[in-house]
């Protein structure tokens, strides 16, 4: 099959190459050309428009920023797309947002997955990245080999819905446990902790988890450097605190936390990596939180 991929930023850079890297034959297309270096040095091709690729492709995938952006792509795809051929969308999306869309590429008979994926850049750089799928199963299942390609655990949630809201709570958790791994370690560095051992020590204990053992050692080495930004942050908080309005589930810890990257976001900026939630705290106190021997960025041996 014939596969097109639209947005090649910090991840899907990464999901794109690894496509290209398991022979499927790929065409890729950007705002930014730069962005697809690594996707063609993997054996991808180039299309100069969004229009061109999407007339020529089986599946087309979009990995893009926003609903806005995701919508604006479409609206251009979706009247030149074969019918038959499938939208594999792997944005954070409202479901929404993402199902609005999928009911009018039907009437062009093309088919719609939802496929978000979590785990971190250095997954995706790795290969390693958890996707989480929303759609028919037949649509599923012809994809699969792509979606396997791309990624590590490939997870068939349901539908649009049921693979959007859990996107959303993973991300959700990974906030929270951020400011947690940040205000833990604050408080073993007052307290005259070695941070290195403090790392240590949490990752072999019951308080452990996956973001402490990943995001602390961009923190402890000051680089902050996740490839996540505040912005995206921002915007996927939002989804959780609108999925708990929309289902009625109150969300104490995440309303704290979603106002706590809104605070992130006003004083580092928008484009800030998400990590810098906790220099918050380090700015308050008046204490960074550093300690030799960490990565600046996370490699395969973190995936």
């Amino acid at each position: 099959m014939r596969y097109g991929f639209i947005g090649l930023g910090n991840l899907g850079k990464h999901l794109a190459a690894n496509l290209a890297r398991a022979g499927f034959d790929l065409t890729v297309h950007d705002l930014d050309a730069r962005a697809a270096e690594i996707a063609l040095a993997a054996g991808a091709k180039w299309a100069a428009s969004v229009a061109e690729l999407a007339a020529q492709v089986d599946g087309l995938i979009t990995c893009l920023p926003s609903p806005k952006a995701s919508i604006a792509v479409m609206d251009i795809a979706i009247p030149v797309m074969r019918p038959g051929s499938t939208w594999i969308e792997m944005s954070t999306n409202d479901f929404a947002e993402i199902e609005a869309l999928a009911a009018r590429a039907a009437e062009f008979g093309i088919a719609s997955l939802t496929c978000p994926v979590t785990g971190g850049v250095h997954r995706a750089a790795a290969g390693e990245i958890t996707v989480l799928v929303g759609g028919a199963q037949q649509t599923f299942e012809q994809h699969l080999p792509a979606l396997s390609a791309m990624g590590g655990k490939v997870i068939h949630l349901g539908g649009f819905e049921q693979a959007a809201v859990t996107k959303v709570v993973t991300n959700m958790l990974a906030f929270i446990h951020l400011i947690a791994a940040g205000e833990a370690l604050m408080l073993c560095a007052k307290a005259g902790v070695d941070l290195g051992q403090a790392f240590a020590a949490i990752a072999a204990s019951s308080g452990t988890s996956f973001v402490h053992e990943t995001e602390s050692k961009v923190i402890l080495n000051g680089s902050y450097d996740i490839g996540f930004t505040m912005d995206l942050a921002c915007k996927d908080a939002g989804f959780a605190l609108e999925f708990g309005r929309r289902f009625g589930v109150p969300l104490r810890l995440a309303g704290v936390m979603e106002q706590t990257f809104i605070e992130g976001r006003a004083k580092y900026g928008g484009g800030a990596w998400s990590s810098m939630i906790v220099k918050l705290l380090e700015d308050s106190v008046g204490t960074e939180l550093r300690a030799p021997g960490f990565p600046a960025r996370l490699g395969p041996d973190d995936a």
